[in-house]
């Protein structure tokens, strides 16, 4: 069977969860390649070695030391969004490289996005790069893809998008993570949260997409001028004309993570959230003329069905296929985001901001 000898670039909370990840695949999935955990690198001595021993990797290194290896061909990049690009390049450089799951948003400025398009272009064919855009495959999203593929929707009117979450209302949470009160687009709520909105609409529309507007709302006296709380954009799709909105807020109260599409087109439409991941509603061309509840569940056939395909799947079970897919696993229906869509994802978070600019230069 085969083997991938991997390093975890990061020892955070979103590590955690790809660890878990990596150590569920064989409960999910019949063939699973061998997974061999090597490294963990991370900038506190103590927090990587940790990670390393509560998670079985074998060694806990600064990332210089990683950079030299010969024996690691997978590389995890996990750390601070702002050093995404700079990881990705030295871990290029290794000798035997092979694999890089790259977590969003693959760089944080329109110089990085430069050097990570040069990156893209010169890239070696033998080297496979996914982003971390592990939405795509939630059940719901899975079966709207399918369906966008196979059913004559017409012409796109009309999308909608928004990534709502609440926690920076709380004071202390935001004390807790003044780190990541960034601007955008280096941090901050579109980056952070829109990438994945932004995502789900190059996959279903493309890369025709120009960001045509954007306004910014929220302030907190603890928050310094600029962080990116809360960013609404006016998207247009160049190809079909169709226009559309796309949220991104980290101060909605009555949220908690809550991810939403809409797409409204001339002859089928369709609609689903994060909060009701089983299900997908689907307003057919042909029948009723009446909306119809899909009930996806945990479909993730012909691939796996464990535990059950009537079990409600979630944010980690996404996670997992997103897993399968990288580490090898077949599946012709996925839609698997390459270094290109994670490109294309952030230029409309860099276009964001040029907007935002804009807007406060001509009150």
């Amino acid at each position: 069977m085969e083997s991938y000898r991997v390093a975890f670039i990061g020892a955070g909370g979103i590590a955690r969860a790809h660890a878990f990840a990596m150590a569920a695949l064989p409960y999910y999935y019949d063939e699973v390649p061998s997974l061999v955990r090597k490294a963990v690198v991370s900038a506190r001595p103590k927090s990587r070695q940790r990670f390393a021993e509560t998670y079985g990797f074998a060694e806990a290194l600064p990332l210089d030391a990683l950079v030299s290896r010969d024996d690691i061909d997978t590389v995890f990049i996990l750390g601070p969004n702002e050093l995404h690009a700079d990881h990705l390049e030295q871990t290029l450089k290794m000798k035997k490289l092979r694999c890089v799951y790259l977590e969003k948003p693959i760089c944080a400025s329109k110089q990085e996005e430069d050097r990570v398009s040069g990156l893209e272009k010169n890239l070696s064919q033998g080297i496979h790069i996914q982003a971390g855009f592990q939405f795509l495959q939630m059940s719901n999203v899975r079966r709207a893809l399918r369906l966008w593929k196979e059913e004559d929707f017409g012409t796109p009117i009309h999308f909608q998008a928004r990534y709502l979450h609440s926690g920076y209302l709380d004071s202390q949470y935001r004390k807790k993570r003044h780190s990541r009160l960034k601007p955008i687009p280096a941090g901050g709520a579109m980056a952070d949260l829109g990438s994945h909105a932004l995502s789900f609409l190059v996959a279903f529309l493309g890369e025709h997409l120009e960001v045509m507007a954007a306004q910014q709302s929220g302030h907190f006296d603890d928050v310094p001028t600029g962080s990116d709380l809360c960013t609404t954009a006016l998207i247009r799709d160049e190809k079909s004309g169709a226009h559309g909105t796309v949220g991104a807020s980290r101060i909605s109260a009555g949220s908690g993570d809550q991810l939403e599409l809409e797409i409204m087109c001339t002859k089928c439409s369709l609609r689903l959230s994060t909060l009701r991941p089983d299900i997908l509603e689907f307003f057919p061309g042909k029948g009723s003329g009446e909306w119809q509840m899909l009930h996806c569940g945990n479909d993730f056939l012909p691939v796996t069905q464990f535990p059950a395909r009537s079990v409600p799947a979630g944010w980690l079970r996404s996670l997992l296929h997103a897993h399968y897919l990288f580490f090898g696993g077949i599946d012709a229906t996925a839609v698997i985001p390459d270094l290109k869509h994670g490109l294309a994802v952030q230029h409309l978070v860099r276009q964001t901001a040029e907007r935002l600019m804009e807007t406060k230069s001509h009150p």
